[in-house]
C-alpha cells in the first residue's frame, strides 16, 4: 500500500487569507497546507478519502490519473467542496464515480450539488454512483475498509482502517471500543489542530496521548492549523515515532 497525504491543513488552509503570522509567511514548503485529503493505492486500486476545495490541485500535483472511488469522512465543506472535479475521471474512465459515505452525508451532497442529481441532466455534469455506508466494514474493488466511529464535537464522523493503515481527521473523542479497531495499525494518521485545546479537534498533546496508547510503529499528524507553529520547530517537540504530516508526504506500507 502507498499512502499520499494530499492535504494536511485545516478548513482555512495554510497560509490563511489575510494572516501575517510567521507560519503563514514561512518559506518552508511543509508549512503550506491544502485542505485535508489522502490518496490510497492498494493492490493496483486508487482511492481518495475526502474531496475538499483543493481536490483538483492535489490530483494534478500528484498525477493521480485513475480513481476507483471517493470516500467521505463527513459532510463539512472542507471535505466535500471539490466533488465537481471528479468529472475529469468520468471522461477519462468512461464510468460513473462511486461515492461512499453515510446516508446523511450523501443527502447533504444531493443538496449542495443539486445540479448533479436534478431531473435535467446537463451535459458535462459529474456522474456519480452513491453507496451508503454505516459502521460495518465494506469492500471496494476487493479492498476492505473498516469504519472507525469518532466524534467531531457532537457530529459523528468516520475514520477508516485499511490493512495496517488507519486514517482519522476531524475528531476530539474516540471510544475504547473504536480504539480497539485501530490497535495493531502499523501507521496511523490522526488530526491535531493546534497546541491549545479546541472544542471539536484534538490538540497536539491530546493527539500524542491517543497515539501513545495505540502504539503504532509510525504516526503522522494532519488537519493542522497555522496556530500549531512552524513545522520544523514543532517536530523537535514530538516523540520519535510521531511526525507532522505535510502535503505530498508518501508513506509505504
Amino acid at each position: 500500500m502507498k499512502v499520499t497525504l494530499l492535504g494536511t491543513g485545516t478548513s482555512q488552509g495554510v497560509p490563511v487569507i489575510g494572516c501575517n503570522c510567521e507560519v503563514c509567511r514561512s518559506v518552508d514548503y511543509r508549512d503550506n497546507r491544502l485542505r485535508v485529503s489522502v490518496h490510497l493505492q492498494v493492490n493496483g486500486k486508487s482511492f481518495i478519502i475526502d474531496s475538499g476545495p483543493d481536490f483538483r490541485q492535489q490530483a494534478l500535483r500528484e498525477r493521480i490519473r485513475t480513481l476507483d472511488a471517493l470516500i467521505f469522512t463527513h459532510e463539512h465543506k472542507d471535505h466535500t467542496a471539490g466533488l465537481d472535479d471528479i468529472r475529469a475521471y468520468n471522461f477519462s474512465q468512461h464510468k460513473d464515480m462511486p461515492l461512499y459515505g453515510e446516508e446523511r452525508v450523501l443527502e447533504q451532497l444531493k443538496r449542495e450539488f443539486a445540479y448533479i442529481f436534478s431531473g435535467v441532466q446537463y451535459p458535462g455534469i459529474p456522474r456519480v454512483d452513491l453507496n451508503p455506508i454505516a459502521e460495518e466494514p465494506f469492500e471496494i474493488e476487493g479492498v476492505e475498509f473498516i469504519p472507525i466511529r469518532v466524534k467531531h464535537y457532537k457530529l459523528p464522523v468516520l475514520g477508516f482502517r485499511v490493512g495496517d493503515f488507519t486514517y482519522i481527521t476531524d475528531a476530539n473523542f474516540i471510544s475504547e471500543e473504536e480504539m480497539d479497531k485501530v490497535r495493531g495499525s502499523k501507521v496511523i494518521v490522526l488530526g491535531a489542530l493546534r497546541k491549545e485545546p479546541h472544542i471539536s479537534h484534538f490538540s497536539l498533546q491530546e493527539a500524542i496521548d491517543v497515539l501513545t496508547e495505540l502504539k503504532p510503529e509510525k504516526a503522522y499528524l494532519t488537519h493542522i492549523s497555522h496556530l500549531m507553529g512552524l513545522h520544523h520547530e514543532v517536530e523537535q517537540q514530538l516523540p520519535d515515532f510521531i511526525r507532522l504530516g505535510y502535503d505530498g508526504l508518501q508513506i509505504q506500507l
